[in-house]
């Protein structure tokens, strides 16, 4: 999808794609050098600041989103997944480390027996 807005912009400047050509693009689609867009970045804020990194259900984060059930799961949710920002579990979506570091947020002090449960990266504290 973003490559052909890329080529879009392109063909619109009358230009080759080149790292300047979709850097500028990209830019002025909002997206960020992670490639996250502005429903992303939506997504993560919701579930890191209104939800404290959650569990939190998907029906509840669309309610928030104002966004259909089936577009967070669809369309938002695989790419957040795929690059480790979003974790789903039994109870719900949680954030994973990787999204408080993104958003320059503090992650929630755990007890220990839940850390490895929702930080799977990181070892329990001992």
């Amino acid at each position: 999808r973003l490559l052909r807005r890329v080529r879009d912009f392109a063909d619109a400047a009358g230009k080759a794609i080149d790292k300047k050509v979709a850097d500028n693009a990209l830019a002025r689609l909002d997206v960020d050098p992670t490639g996250l867009d502005a429903l992303d970045r939506r997504y993560l804020f919701a579930l890191v600041d209104t939800f404290q990194g959650g569990p939190v259900g998907v029906d509840t984060l669309a309610a928030c989103l104002a966004e259909a059930r089936d577009a967070v799961e669809e369309v938002i949710e695989p790419f957040l997944m795929q690059q480790g920002f979003v974790m789903r579990t039994p109870r719900g979506r949680v954030a994973a480390l990787r999204a408080y570091q993104h958003l320059n947020r503090m992650p929630p002090v755990r007890p220990p027996e839940q850390q490895a449960l929702f930080d799977p990266a990181l070892p329990p504290e001992d």
